[in-house]
């Protein structure tokens, strides 16, 4: 099997990563590719509600929790004190797709795109020290760069740009 073809968007807290990366696989999506993502936390999170049958299974101790409906199904893995699984680990978990955009893991060796606006939390560049930084997306001019730079809000620009970078092909019909 080939390795999924990846790209991520990196940036500082409200710096528009989610807000491009939903856009993004709408984006996609509508060109006809299959698209999968990965969010990478900086914090604990829940998907699971108190009280539901499958929080009392964590509760419990299990392992993983499976849930499964007509229409999704979504397994919980608790770390329970081991370390958070490498990138490369969560990777191998998903199921073949087009392109796999990833959100987060700013520090991952993959090519990716910057995003930047002006309400960001932190408004150092990432670009300058990441040569893994291919474009910026900001909503702002940018200058000090000779890297590509892409409005914000440019969705097809930004993603014939990323399909460009991947070499993601023609959808097959």
């Amino acid at each position: 099997m080939t390795a999924p073809k990846i790209f991520g968007i990196a940036g500082w807290k409200n710096s528009g990563k989610t807000g491009l990366a939903v856009r993004l696989v709408t984006e996609f999506t509508r060109r006809g590719y299959s698209i999968s993502t990965i969010k990478h936390a900086h914090h604990d999170f829940d998907i699971d509600k108190v009280g539901a049958d499958s929080y009392r299974h964590r509760q419990a101790g299990a392992h993983e929790v499976t849930i499964v409906s007509g229409t999704r199904y979504a397994i919980m893995h608790e770390l329970r004190g081991a370390p958070e699984p490498a990138f490369e680990e969560i990777l191998a978990r998903l199921a073949p797709c087009d392109l796999v955009l990833i959100e987060g893991y700013k520090r991952e060796p993959i090519p990716k795109i910057e995003a930047r606006r002006l309400e960001a939390a932190n408004r150092e560049p990432l670009a300058p020290t990441d040569p893994h930084i291919c474009a910026i997306a900001a909503d702002h001019a940018v200058v000090d760069t000779s890297l590509p730079v892409f409005d914000l809000d440019n969705t097809g620009a930004i993603a014939d740009f990323i399909a460009a970078v991947v070499g993601l092909g023609q959808v097959s019909a």
